[in-house]
């Protein structure tokens, strides 16, 4: 018999997909990404998102430092940094994000300076929030997976 904490979780963990799927946080997507796993790749969602956030994390920095520079001019850099931002945003079902890049991929088109300082705030807290509602549906998932694996005798 499996714990009643297992199941417990798993509603905790439905209940917090179904909030971020509301909220617009995730799409579609994110839910192909999950049927890729199984038995034989049982972290796989949380591996693919680990190699997003370790991208994001570079490309944010690099759009920070290129906004930063006192002679600011080369939008046309930054919208390829957007580009790969909003294409690995979209692989993984992170859609307000994504939407975010996007707008801020419209003002780098306007050559707007204004308009990237302020896109580059709002993606900062979209990403922001996006890896930590992830990290706690990971954390979720794992005390799942120990409590399913943890056999309590049957009752007499």
């Amino acid at each position: 018999m499996l714990g009643l904490g297992a199941d417990l979780l798993w509603a905790d963990m439905n209940r917090l997909l179904a909030f971020l799927f509301h909220q617009g946080v995730l799409d579609e997507q994110f839910l192909q990404l999950q049927q890729l796993q199984d038995e034989t790749s049982p972290n796989f969602v949380s591996e693919v998102v680990n190699i997003y956030f370790h991208e994001s994390e570079k490309l944010l920095t690099n759009l920070r430092a290129l906004l930063m520079e006192r002679e600011f001019s080369d939008y046309k850099k930054m919208g390829i940094h957007l580009n790969q931002f909003m294409g690995s945003s979209s692989s993984i079902g992170a859609k307000r994000v994504r939407n975010v890049c996007v707008a801020f991929r419209a003002a780098t088109q306007q050559n707007n300076r204004a308009g990237c300082l302020r896109a580059l705030e709002m993606l900062e807290h979209e990403y922001c929030y996006l890896k930590n509602k992830l990290h706690e549906l990971f954390q979720i998932e794992q005390q799942r997976a120990l409590a399913a694996g943890v056999r309590y005798p049957a009752q007499n």
